[in-house]
């Protein structure tokens, strides 16, 4: 395809249509995304327990967290030179409009929300320039909250991203559906979301780029998105594997070890199917529970201590390369990784 052409969201442009996936908890905070944004890509900061190497955090979580954003988008920006950074915000999450307010203080460029639908995110942002990309696995989803967001804001989202269901971590699908991923022919769904949303922007008078998330590992995988009529991709677990990346080297070389056979899908305590490293942890998490104190207020889904686990403690001890005790979060292609790369090697492939 020889060149490919920048992703503009309004007046931030791309030099690479890459958007790199936030990964929560704390795997991809200000180095990782620093080093997306200076290579010409989109940088992501996950804000999901964001604040969880703060001394402060088993007391006050959110306070921790929210104290947290600004720390790291800080800390992104001096990496990032005047590349464009983001922050990946879950619906889910408590005190979900505090830290919307908290990065869009922090002078954030773009906010990714998902995990249900960010139906009032225009309310909470206001006047600021931030740019705001609403997270959607359906059509459905894509014309619910266009046409709410126009009828009660006057406003459509700058960059719409489609979360397919290879993607990690926490998945908009039912079960069933993830058995069969052959069989929801996802590709068909791609392109009418594209449509609905190029149809909706054109009435507007405006443009609304979309960008395709889910199984994108190659530049291959991108072209075959960018020929559909996507503008751009956002990726996750091809990152993960590289030197920026935030989390411990012993959760890096879990990817690396993976086969394809050890990518499962689970159920996260928080009520949500999930993909995930099938590891001695989530062996035995589906024998029994694995006892856990203090609430550290991450989804308003979770039941607390009648959960299996504590999704925070899993992710924490993730990230911390404590890898026997953790929940892996992962995509569908990390059986992909054979060795650790550099950001600007990967970035230099996708432009």
């Amino acid at each position: 395809m020889g060149n490919v052409r920048p992703l503009k969201i309004g007046e931030l442009i791309a030099k690479v249509p890459v958007i790199q996936g936030g990964m929560g908890v704390g795997i991809s905070l200000s180095s990782l995304a620093g080093a997306v944004a200076a290579q010409g890509g989109i940088g992501v900061i996950s804000t999901a327990q964001i604040g969880y190497r703060e001394p402060d955090f088993d007391a006050d979580p959110i306070g921790a967290n929210l104290r947290a954003i600004g720390t790291e988008i800080k800390k992104a920006r001096q990496i990032a030179r005047d590349g464009i950074l983001g922050v990946n915000i879950m619906v889910a999450t408590r005190k979900y409009e505090e830290y919307v307010k908290s990065a869009v203080a922090a002078g954030i460029d773009l906010i990714i929300s998902g995990a249900g639908l960010p139906m009032d995110l225009p309310k909470l942002v206001g006047a600021a320039k931030t740019k705001l990309a609403p997270i959607v696995s359906s059509v459905k989803s894509a014309q619910v909250i266009m046409r709410y967001w126009w009828k009660k804001y006057n406003r459509l989202p700058d960059l719409v991203v489609i979360e397919g269901p290879l993607a990690g971590g926490h998945l908009g699908f039912h079960r069933d559906q993830l058995d069969d991923i052959e069989g929801l022919h996802y590709d068909e769904e791609v392109k009418a979301i594209i449509e609905k949303v190029n149809e909706t922007a054109a009435e507007h008078e405006t443009s609304i780029p979309v960008v395709m998330a889910g199984g994108v590992y190659t530049r291959e995988d991108m072209e075959h998105y960018l020929e559909m009529g996507a503008s751009g991709v956002q990726m996750a677990t091809r990152f993960v594997t590289t030197y920026e990346c935030d989390a411990d080297p012993a959760y890096k070389q879990s990817y690396i070890d993976a086969k394809k056979e050890d990518i499962v899908i689970v159920q996260s305590p928080v009520g949500m199917p999930g993909r995930a490293i099938l590891n001695p942890f989530m062996k035995r998490a589906k024998e029994r529970q694995i006892p856990h104190e203090k609430c550290h207020l991450c989804i308003s889904t979770c039941k607390g201590t009648d959960t299996p686990y504590c999704i925070t403690d899993a992710l924490v001890n993730a990230v911390k390369g404590k890898i026997d005790d953790a929940l892996l979060f992962c995509g569908a292609n990390a059986y992909r990784a054979t060795h650790l790369e550099h950001v600007k090697d990967i970035m230099e492939e996708f432009s």
